[in-house]
């Protein structure tokens, strides 16, 4: 019986653990998507406010911030297919890896740098790649 508890106890102490990871990878993902849905309907106001300090201090308005997007980020302005991946801790920080595919088919994996502040989630940074996925 003590032989069953213990791992009962163990199974569910990795669950609790499991639970604030799986809760933390949902917050981060809702962000990232909240903020693309704004780029969807050109909300660059809404979309600014899920940036970090570090991106509004560089672009100082919505508009600017917008503007950069368009220009330089057009598959995140108007993606076809958005995929969440995986959920990393790199360097010590958090980084959401995004498959994207763009309105011509082609694929690029987005990188976002997440910061915590007053316990909500911002993107402190976004690289983007060239996937070498192939659109069907």
């Amino acid at each position: 019986m003590r032989f069953f508890t213990f791992f009962a106890t163990l199974a569910t102490a990795g669950f609790l653990w499991l639970a604030p990871a799986q809760a933390q990878n949902s917050d981060i993902e809702a962000v990232i998507g909240a903020q693309i849905d704004s780029f969807l309907k050109d909300d660059f106001e809404t979309a600014f406010t899920f940036a970090a300090p570090n991106i509004k201090e560089i672009f100082r308005t919505p508009e600017r911030f917008g503007v950069m997007v368009q220009r330089g980020y057009p598959m995140v302005h108007r993606p076809a297919e958005v995929i969440f991946k995986e959920l990393r801790e790199e360097d010590g920080t958090l980084q959401q890896y995004v498959s994207i595919m763009d309105n011509q088919g082609q694929y690029y994996i987005a990188r976002y740098s997440m910061t915590q502040i007053d316990g909500s989630w911002h993107i402190s940074g976004v690289s983007i790649e060239r996937s070498p996925a192939v659109g069907v």
